[in-house]
């Protein structure tokens, strides 16, 4: 039997963010398989990456930095660590599986070595343009295989020069075998919206939707610490039907709670590339209001499974969830369409697909 590839892992942060989530999916299939699986990541403890059983851990370094000066040096100088700290582990042969368009580092030291170098791209928005620019050619000039979460993220890049793969991000089978049915009440009232703590993720519009339909529940889970939370919103009225959390290890209560699901990222700064919060949302049976670009649009049925607005128009966001709260017919035709399109999401084919690519 031939001997499969060792595989070394690159991921720069290790949050409770969509892509970290996504390769702990991938890490744990892979050591399932029996494979040598190396992890490369800022080893945060509070991270999806952290202690998968299995895994070799190599222990990375970055610090986030608000300036945007010195978070690019920092950036930077974590990129040259990898480097110089992961040259004598590889090894020709070896596969690098880059997570996301950032540990660059990985990806020239992959090539260097003679490894197959795998992008495994989550987003398409990169700021500023010149990096953009400089992620996007290292990815052309190193990449063996291009694995790209939407149709949308594919056709985003342009990087048409390495093969491109097509694999939808998917729900995981413990996290299903945790959703428990129930009976909704003949009257919805609570909205729910699970994200990063970035205005362009939609916040403000968030707070804003939240006055605007006083007779409503809202709750508002962010990815970050209560610390940062209050800081954050410094200065701003939270309405009394609005809920604010901090980033949670288990989202079950949560999505058991809510009513409808909504993504609210505003197109002017972030473009959502797939939406696994909506997903997971909809394995509740929630409907979902999401924007009108992006890969998101991949994930639900406008007008089947959810809505589609953009998030800056207050009037007609108010009116599409008003749509979906106040007509029990249509949310429970949503309801049920949403329950039945979670089969495209399942992790056995997401992982059966990686694998082929893999081998």
């Amino acid at each position: 039997m031939k001997k499969q590839r060792r595989i070394f892992a690159f991921h720069l942060l290790n949050d409770r963010s969509g892509s970290p989530k996504v390769l702990s999916q991938l890490l744990k299939a892979w050591v399932q398989e029996k494979r040598e699986v190396h992890l490369y990541t800022s080893l945060h403890i509070d991270g999806f990456l952290f202690n998968i059983e299995g895994v070799h851990y190599h222990s990375g370094w970055y610090r986030f930095q608000s300036n945007p000066w010195l978070r690019l040096i920092y950036y930077t100088l974590s990129q040259m660590i990898l480097f110089l700290k992961m040259f004598s582990q590889l090894r020709k042969g070896d596969i690098v599986y880059v997570n996301t368009v950032l540990p660059f580092g990985a990806a020239w030291l992959g090539k260097l070595k003679g490894c197959r170098v795998i992008y495994h791209i989550h987003e398409s928005t990169v700021n500023p343009a010149i990096l953009k620019w400089f992620l996007f050619k290292t990815i052309a000039w190193t990449a063996n295989d291009l694995i790209n979460v939407s149709e949308y993220v594919q056709n985003a890049h342009g990087v048409t020069s390495v093969p491109n793969h097509l694999v939808h991000n998917a729900i995981e089978d413990t996290y299903l075998a945790k959703v428990t049915s129930q009976i909704k009440i003949e009257k919805s009232n609570n909205v729910l919206m699970v994200c990063s703590l970035k205005t362009y993720k939609g916040v403000f519009e968030f707070l804003q939707l939240a006055h605007d339909n006083p007779s409503y529940s809202f709750k508002l889970v962010l990815n970050a610490s209560t610390t940062a939370i209050d800081s954050f919103f410094l200065g701003n009225k939270i309405p009394d039907n609005l809920a604010l959390f901090p980033a949670q290890k288990n989202l079950h209560p949560f999505y058991q709670w809510a009513d409808v699901i909504v993504n609210l990222s505003r197109p002017d700064g972030w473009i959502e590339t797939f939406g696994l919060t909506i997903i997971e949302g909809m394995a509740y049976g929630l409907p979902a209001i999401v924007p009108t670009v992006g890969g998101i649009l991949e994930v639900i049925e406008e007008g089947v499974t959810g809505l589609s607005v953009d998030s800056r128009d207050r009037e007609q966001l108010n009116k599409c969830l008003r749509t979906l709260m106040d007509d029990p017919i249509f949310y429970k035709a949503c309801s049920r369409a949403a329950t039945q399109r979670i089969s495209l999401f399942r992790e056995e084919v997401f992982q059966r697909k990686v694998k082929c690519i893999l081998e």
